[in-house]
């Protein structure tokens, strides 16, 4: 008689949040191609930011005689 509870057991009703649309299959491949261009576009500026700080530090050790005997062939650029 004692494992009865006493009080009564309240429970809040809420509203649900609205439903989400379903995605199509058309909408998953544009956000993967968009996120493909994205990183693809990133990926060729920090490329050609790092080539033009490879080819002007190059260049300016050449202006201050830096450079010795060199061990390739130059390019002409």
């Amino acid at each position: 008689m004692f494992l009865l509870q006493q009080t009564p057991i309240v429970v809040e009703m809420i509203r649900q949040p609205p439903v989400t649309p379903e995605i199509s299959y058309g909408a998953v491949l544009g956000s993967a191609a968009l996120m493909a261009v994205s990183v693809f576009a990133a990926a060729m500026v920090v490329g050609v930011a790092v080539g033009g700080i490879i080819v002007w530090r190059k260049r300016q050790r050449e202006k201050a005689g830096e450079v010795s005997a060199p061990s390739h062939v130059r390019l002409q650029i």
